[in-house]
């Protein structure tokens, strides 16, 4: 039995994670049977350490470091210690270690692994974005980590001794935007607290000027706690798949983060919203130096081909967010789509497998 300690505290890290799982069916996990890679291997495998508890048992359940923003961060700083001194404990019982993202706890989590057991193999998958800002975290990578699997091909130019796995959106996005006219409009207000309940206001008022049918996608965790977290939702359709309101949405609106890049490799016209705290937003803006924060337009700016949609932070115009609705072009966002997966390549969790069990 071939043991992982596996650190993916994110929702985004543990569906990339499920797509590994699947690749090394690890016993008692209950997924389907391993996919053929061209890998050669008998072995059983098994993970342990923090991912969400629907894989498998984990240590602690990844649901728990659900937060965003530093003061959502700081009830939580406790917590993470813990974790710490247990998996690098536990790592001394397993053969290889698999961080995902989250480099503000992953990178500690190296260093105390490294310290405990410096011939422990470490490989870290969705590396930390230090084009974007943190540029000390290069050093830090360097010096804990065994293998730097990056999913952005840019992202050469920071980690040459990495390898470019492909990116793990390409592994769950098979089906793309068509080319008929739906009559629904998406509304996607992010995973956490903190971010939907900055966005709802604003999505309420763009409802209310909005003769389509509106899809609000909520995350599986909050069906019991739509009125809570998400207030008056009169008027919009709840769905639980935000991948299937996008491929029959005409248009969407989507906040900031993973949920864009779905939307631009789908196919599906829409516009990036985003709205933090004031003091957050301006503690970023001073570290963070680049044009776009949205995935898809910050690799079509390294690959010189412009902007791939519209971005919008902070102070939002509703007339101008209907404008833009009204003058999207799907053709267009297919045509960019098409392009973006294609300087994307291919799907990571082969490549990732292949890292764990070389």
């Amino acid at each position: 039995m071939n043991r992982i300690l596996v650190s993916a505290l994110e929702p985004s890290a543990n569906l990339h994670l499920k797509e590994i799982l699947k690749r090394l069916n690890p016993k008692g996990l209950g997924l389907k049977e391993g996919l053929d890679i061209g890998i050669s291997s008998s072995k059983d495998y098994e993970i342990t350490g923090i991912f969400d508890k629907s894989l498998g048992n984990p240590i602690l359940d990844s649901n728990e470091f659900n937060v965003m923003g530093f003061f959502d961060v700081l009830p939580k700083i406790n917590l993470a210690k813990k974790a710490i001194e247990t998996l690098s404990d536990m790592a001394g019982e397993v053969d290889k270690v698999l961080l995902i993202d989250a480099p503000s706890f992953n990178l500690r989590l190296a260093k105390k692994i490294k310290q405990k057991h410096p011939q422990k193999e470490i490989i870290y998958y969705i590396l930390p974005k230090v084009w974007a800002w943190k540029k000390g975290r290069i050093k830090e990578v360097n010096a804990y980590i065994d293998k730097k699997a990056y999913i952005f091909p840019f992202e050469k130019e920071i980690w040459r001794d990495g390898i470019y796995v492909g990116n793990p959106l390409l592994d769950e996005i098979k089906t793309y935007r068509d080319e008929k006219t739906y009559g629904n409009i998406a509304f996607l207000p992010g995973s956490r607290k903190s971010e939907i309940k900055a966005l709802m206001p604003v999505f309420r008022e763009l409802r209310k000027k909005i003769d389509k049918k509106a899809l609000l996608a909520v995350p599986e965790i909050y069906k019991d706690k739509i009125d809570e977290i998400y207030g008056d939702v009169k008027g919009f359709e709840i769905v639980f798949n935000a991948k299937e309101a996008l491929l029959k949405s005409d248009f969407a609106y989507i906040c900031s983060g993973t949920a864009t890049l779905e939307a631009a490799i789908i196919g599906t016209p829409f516009v990036l919203m985003y709205k933090a705290r004031e003091i957050e937003y301006l503690i970023a803006k001073t570290f963070v130096k680049l044009n776009y924060v949205g995935l898809a337009n910050i690799i079509f700016e390294h690959e010189g081909l412009g902007e791939f949609h519209k971005e919008y932070l902070q102070t939002f115009d509703i007339e101008r967010l209907i404008k833009d609705m009204k003058n999207s072009d799907l053709k267009d966002f297919r045509e960019k789509s098409k392009t973006l997966r294609e300087i994307l390549k291919y799907g990571s969790a082969d490549n990732v497998v292949k890292l764990l069990i070389g």
